[in-house]
């Protein structure tokens, strides 16, 4: 079990110690009701900051979400993110029949989607905790103000990436004025480089060490990173060379690449592991969001992407075959891998019917964890959890190969910054700085890890490629996709179901911004170019 959970995110008792409601999507709403509300439990609103980002709710799994209206499973930060950065991409498609996930498959989302919806809301609502905490308790802890400063910047980076324009506020109550790409771009650089000094050092945690979970300073610097790496597409002026700088930083932090695999796990699977916040896998971990079998539930974190890409008939533990990722109610078959995302490790379609674990090893690369037994490489009828290849990356189950404390839910946490994007993000940064050789030594870094051939040349092609291999199924690859132009508009790159054809189409270049939902366009806030406005 996780000791530190219980301090962290208590939240059985978030809800009777800040007396919150559920709270609606928008920033017109404060989340204290101070009509009825005379004190507060600053430790809970501090812990709230953070658990809005890792549960669904303040009382578990199958308790109220924070949204209202959405299914609490559903409504959480990571799978909101995952669903629209990977369905809408060349890496996972999913089957199920759930309002939103079929127009995500084929890029057909609009001003109506549920799932979008829920993310907006998801990320307005966290912005909504973060400013009551700062006008409530700002002046009181500099250090606790400045984490939460930075979950804030973080959230409003996600909306930014996300939608574009979004509603801007710093102030509990106050109706939204409207900040454009650019805008939000300069508030968040400004606010990330103002809090810096005040975070706690940065320093390589284990979940048994005090802080772990915490933000500190690399967080803010890796932050800065992907914010200058995407600059371009935020304002259409590329930073390169201030996105190297604050990757070598994070590069040279105490936070490290796991790189000691422990028994039949190598070290890339180890970040993937219930015991991932446990082990030195942990050192990769710059910001992680925690899960905890029974203190920390719920459906929307690691156990949803471990669930969602498991049938019962998947065995993934070399240690124990009878064993399928480690949850007693993870096998809900339903996202798998588009081909061309397994085309990165495979080129020539000729992967023998295997377990994930087997396929890593006769591919000669850790992470191709593809299970195809039983499988076929196409997605064209996209029915059942056959029709493509299963990805069997995240599970439940420990480095020792036992289970987790809690029969159902997991104890994975997502390890939402971790070192390796520093290490592309460098070397990405020095090959459009016209500097390859040099580029391909940090990509080989990271593809010796994964005990993967070294590269001898590096193209942007082989680069975009290089963030699939190393980062599929993580919840980034369209924001990957539009940078280097592979995603709307007019280009030479298709993938199964793109645009709602079989072969892959090109769709509309306005698609690379999310539509605002039909609910939140009101007062400042309008709707984004190309999306009906009623």
């Amino acid at each position: 079990m996780k000791k530190y959970i219980k301090n962290i995110l208590p939240v059985a008792t978030l809800m009777l110690a800040l007396g919150f409601a559920s709270c609606t999507d928008d920033l017109d709403v404060t989340p204290l009701d101070d009509s009825r509300q005379t004190t507060y439990d600053a430790d809970a609103l501090f812990t709230k900051c953070y658990a809005v980002l890792a549960l669904e709710g303040n009382g578990g799994a199958d308790d109220a979400s924070d949204i209202d209206g959405m299914d609490g499973g559903m409504s959480g930060f990571f799978r909101q993110m995952w669903n629209s950065n990977e369905l809408t991409t060349d890496e996972a498609i999913c089957r199920w029949g759930d309002p939103g996930i079929s127009e995500f498959n084929t890029n057909a989302y609009g001003p109506d989607h549920p799932m979008l919806n829920g993310y907006y809301s998801r990320l307005t609502t966290a912005i909504n905790f973060a400013n009551t905490y700062l006008s409530a308790e700002g002046d009181k802890d500099e250090t606790r103000a400045a984490e939460v400063r930075f979950l804030r910047a973080f959230e409003y980076y996600m909306l930014m990436d996300a939608f574009g324009n979004v509603p801007f506020s710093t102030i509990p109550l106050a109706t939204p004025s409207r900040k454009t790409r650019a805008e939000m771009y300069e508030w968040i650089e400004n606010e990330l480089l103002e809090i810096e000094p005040m975070l706690s050092e940065a320093k390589a945690k284990k979940s048994t060490d005090v802080g772990y979970g915490r933000v500190d300073k690399a967080a803010a610097w890796f932050l800065l990173m992907r914010l200058y790496l995407n600059a371009e597409v935020y304002t259409g002026t590329a930073q390169w060379a201030k996105a190297a700088t604050y990757a070598k930083k994070v590069m040279d932090s105490s936070y490290k690449l796991h790189t000691q695999g422990s028994g039949v796990w190598s070290a890339y699977r180890m970040l993937f592991m219930g015991d991932n916040g446990e082990t030195d896998a942990a050192y990769e971990c710059v910001f992680p969001l925690m899960a905890d079998g029974v203190w920390a539930t719920g459906y929307a974190n690691a156990f949803f992407v471990i669930a969602s890409t498991f049938s019962g008939q998947m065995h993934e533990n070399p240690l124990d075959p009878s064993v399928t990722n480690g949850s007693s109610d993870g096998n809900w078959a339903g996202n798998r891998a588009r081909p061309q995302l397994v085309r990165k490790f495979i080129p020539n379609d000729d992967a023998p019917e295997l377990t994930a674990y087997e396929m890593a090893l006769v591919m000669g690369d850790d992470r191709a964890l593809f299970n195809n037994i039983g499988h076929t490489l196409s997605t064209k009828e996209n029915k059942e959890f056959e029709d493509g290849y299963a990805v069997a990356k995240y599970v439940s189950f420990r480095s020792d190969g036992t289970l987790p404390h809690a029969s159902k839910f997991t104890d994975t946490d997502v390890f939402l910054f971790r070192v390796a994007e520093a290490y592309l993000t460098y070397a990405e940064c020095l090959l459009r700085q016209g500097q390859p050789s040099e580029a391909v030594k940090y990509v080989n870094i990271i593809r010796e890890r994964a005990n993967a051939s070294k590269l001898q040349a590096l193209t942007l092609d082989v680069m975009l490629d290089e963030w699939s291999r190393e980062f599929y199924f993580e919840g980034r690859r369209r924001v990957d996709l539009i940078r280097f132009g592979k995603f709307g508009g007019n280009n030479d790159y298709n993938w199964e179901w793109k645009g709602g054809a079989f072969a892959g189409t090109n769709f509309e270049a306005y698609k690379n911004i999310f539509a605002i939902p039909h609910n939140q366009v009101r007062g400042a806030i309008i709707q984004n170019p190309g999306y009906p406005t009623n």
